[in-house]
Order: structure tokens, then C-alpha cells, then sequence
């Protein structure tokens, strides 16, 4: 797990480019001290690793590094488990002979160390994330970049590929993996997995309208000056539509505030539910992944007499599970806050949009008033129609995503 430790001298082993056998049903885990030294660590893990029980514990945690794995990596890890903060990602490691296995990695503080829980990738976003790393650890080796610059590489990286943070990242690859475990498994998600999912696909659909919206906004922006044009042309009997344009143009101001504040920035309206939802699918997941290992781990403890180590690992991936369910919790607090807060918001976009209906007959009004120039009026209330019917609809799609969002939340909070 740990690639920074300090005072601990890298591994040498010779090349191999054999793929170590690792199925979708294994899963394993691996338990260190604060400075990643190897305490304990399950069957499959020593398997995958090569290397025995007596070869692992008192090592550190980087015997199983994989040299083309970028040390930015291993500084964003540590950032984040030193602040107390559970991180997932793709890790490529190597065994005994030299080997390689890609997984999917859970690490999380637990106790007065850390725990790893991993299992195999299946979804499309390992060979995105392999060209990423790949480039990553070529600026490393090639132009000297740092552990830290390589970190702050990574994460504008995965906002080049849209997501709006690591977390945001972390969240929806973790919920990829999992679905797509499932599938090799030939299993259907639960009842509660299914909530998050749902919960999920519906903030990503609102982003989507939400985009779309805020483009026919910007369609409409125009109009206020097309209406003066107009009214110059039309002399002493534009006043009247000028005097639309000019209120025309306070309502889309307000309008604009509005956009500004829903959905601009990190601390926007949208912003806030979404990242309080990817937050809460990622904290749920660990649920699955810690209970899994515990169950796994307790099995195991059955066919034979206990050491000391195996009560410690039972007793931290219990008491990480314990830890999951608790943040999660919270999470979905955190949700039904948000989506409130998102609810009014979008109540008022509304009310703004109802505010432009007056504005359009207005404008029909005037329009039809007119001979020749009333053609050209006739055209911005044809734009007013189709941006208006397109805002309207939209925001109908959010409001009902929101109400997605809100059931599934409330369904949620009965499993914890």
C-alpha cells in the first residue's frame, strides 16, 4: 500500500510479464501499521503475493509494488489516509516472481493503521486509468516530476475525464467495479445497492439537464437587445416594445443569479447534492466490500483454532464496517438536506420561467399590432417559445429526478 514510508529501501525481483490468476470471486485484504508495514493479511492475499506468511508480516507494504504504478499515486494515498479519509483506486501490483495482477483497492484507517480490501477489476475504467498512470510515471522517471506534482497530475487527470474531483471519480468507478463483479458472478445487486445506483444514475441525469438548460438560457439571452433594435427602428411607436425589453432584461438578470448560483462552481446548489450523493454511494459500497471480507474472514476463522492476529483482523474489519455504516449514515443526512435545498432552488427557477409567459404574450401582443416590423418581432417570440418550452420541460425532468433522489434516500436510511 505504501510506496513514501520513510527509511524503507525499494524491493528488487527480476521482470516477469506472466498475469497472476486472480477471480472475480476472490476478494482479500491486507492489514498494516501507520507507516504501512505489514501486520496481517488473508489466504488469497498471500497467494496473489507469492510470498509466505513469515516473508510478508514485518515488510513493508511496498514487497508487492509494481514499478509502473506512479508515486503520485501512493502521495495522494497517503494525503488522504493520514487526513482520516478512505480512498479507492486501481493499483498494479507484482508477486514473488515478478508477476503482475491489477485490482481495485479499498484502503481505509482503521485502528491505529490501515487496511486495504481489494478485488478484480472488471470495468472499462482500468484501461483508462492504465494510459493515465502510464503517462504519469513517465514524467516521473523522464522529467523528475515529484510525488506531489504527480498527485495534483492525477486528479486534474480524472477531471479531464469529466468527473469533478477524485471523489467524484473514486465513487463512480467503485460503483462500476461492484456492478460489474456482480455481472461475472452472475448475481443481482440487492435492494439497497440497487437505492444507491438509482440514486446515482438520477444525479447524473440532472447534470445533464441541467447543462442542457442552462444552454437554452444562453439562447435567450440575446433577445432584450433584438427587442431595442427593433423599437429604434419603429421610432415613436416601439415604446412599448422597448419597454418589454427592458424587463425583459431585469427578469433574465435575476435568471442569470440564479444559473450562477445553481450550478456554477464547486459550492453550487448541484454541486452540493451531487457530491453529498457520490459521497454516500461511496461510503455504502465500503458497507458491501468490509461486510463481504468480514464474512469471508469469519468463515475462515471456523475451520481452525485462532491466533491473536486472526482476533485483530476480525475485530478491524468489523469495526470498519461499523465505521462505514455510521458515515453513511450521515451521508444520507447530508443528501436529504441537499436535495431539500435543491428543491427550492428549483422552485424558484420556476417561478422565474412563469414570470417570462407575461413577457412572451406581450410580445404576441405587440407582434400582431405590427405590419411589416412585426415580422421580426413574431421571430423572437417563436425563440421565446422554443427556449421557454425547452426550460420548462427540463426543469419538469430535475423536479422528478429530485423526487428519485428524495424516495430513494428516504428507502435508504431504513438500512441504517
Amino acid at each position: 500500500m505504501t510506496d513514501l514510508s520513510p527509511g524503507l529501501q525499494p524491493q528488487t525481483r527480476h521482470s516477469n510479464s506472466a498475469e497472476v490468476p486472480l477471480h472475480a470471486s476472490e476478494i482479500f485484504f491486507s492489514r498494516t501499521d501507520s507507516i504501512g508495514v505489514l501486520r496481517s493479511g488473508n489466504d488469497v492475499f498471500k497467494r496473489v503475493s507469492g510470498y509466505s506468511e513469515e516473508e510478508l508480516y514485518g515488510q513493508p507494504h511496498k514487497i508487492v509494488r509494481h514499478d509502473d504504478t506512479p508515486r503520485g499515486l501512493f502521495q495522494l494515498l497517503w494525503n488522504r489516509l493520514n487526513d482520516g479519509r478512505p480512498m479507492g483506486f486501481y493499483i498494479k501490483n507484482t508477486d514473488k516472481s515478478g508477476r503482475f495482477y491489477w485490482v481495485f483497492a479499498l484502503a481505509s484507517p482503521v485502528d491505529d493503521g490501515f487496511m486495504s480490501i481489494r478485488i478484480k477489476p472488471s470495468s472499462t475504467h482500468l484501461d483508462v486509468i492504465k494510459k493515465i498512470y502510464a503517462r504519469m510515471r513517465k514524467a516521473e522517471k523522464e522529467d523528475n516530476v515529484t510525488p506531489q506534482e504527480s498527485a495534483r497530475a492525477l486528479q486534474a487527470h480524472v477531471r479531464e475525464l469529466g468527473f469533478a474531483s477524485y471523489e467524484a471519480y473514486q465513487s463512480t468507478v467503485f460503483a462500476a467495479e461492484i456492478e460489474g463483479r456482480l455481472k461475472q458472478l452472475g448475481e443481482s445487486p440487492d435492494q439497497m445497492q440497487k437505492r444507491i445506483m438509482a440514486m446515482a444514475a438520477a444525479i447524473a441525469q440532472v447534470e445533464t439537464e441541467t447543462a442542457e438548460m442552462t444552454e437554452a438560457f444562453k439562447a435567450i439571452r440575446t433577445v432584450p437587445m433584438n427587442m431595442r433594435i427593433i423599437a429604434s427602428r419603429l421610432e415613436s411607436a416601439g415604446g412599448p416594445i422597448s419597454a418589454i425589453s427592458v424587463n425583459y432584461s431585469q427578469m433574465l438578470e435575476e435568471m442569470s443569479t440564479w444559473v450562477k448560483t445553481f450550478v456554477e462552481g464547486e459550492s453550487c446548489v448541484f454541486a452540493r447534492i451531487r457530491n453529498a450523493i457520490l459521497n454516500g454511494q461511496f461510503l455504502a459500497l465500503g458497507i458491501i466490500i468490509a461486510k463481504e471480507m468480514s464474512d469471508a474472514a469469519e468463515r475462515s476463522a471456523e475451520t481452525g483454532e485462532l491466533t491473536q492476529t486472526d482476533r485483530d483482523d476480525i475485530a478491524a474489519l468489523a469495526g470498519l464496517r461499523a465505521s462505514y455504516q455510521s458515515e453513511t449514515a450521515a451521508a444520507l443526512n447530508s443528501v436529504e438536506t441537499e436535495a431539500m435545498r435543491f428543491g427550492r432552488s428549483v422552485l424558484d427557477m420556476k417561478r422565474y420561467v412563469t414570470g417570462l409567459s407575461s413577457t412572451r404574450m406581450m410580445c404576441k401582443i405587440e407582434s400582431a399590432s405590427l405590419s411589416n416590423s412585426g415580422t421580426a418581432l413574431s421571430g423572437i417570440v417563436d425563440q421565446l417559445d422554443a427556449c421557454q418550452n425547452e426550460i420548462e420541460e427540463r426543469l419538469a425532468r430535475i423536479v422528478e429526478l429530485n423526487s428519485v433522489i428524495q424516495s430513494n434516500t428516504s428507502m435508504l436510511r431504513s438500512y441504517f
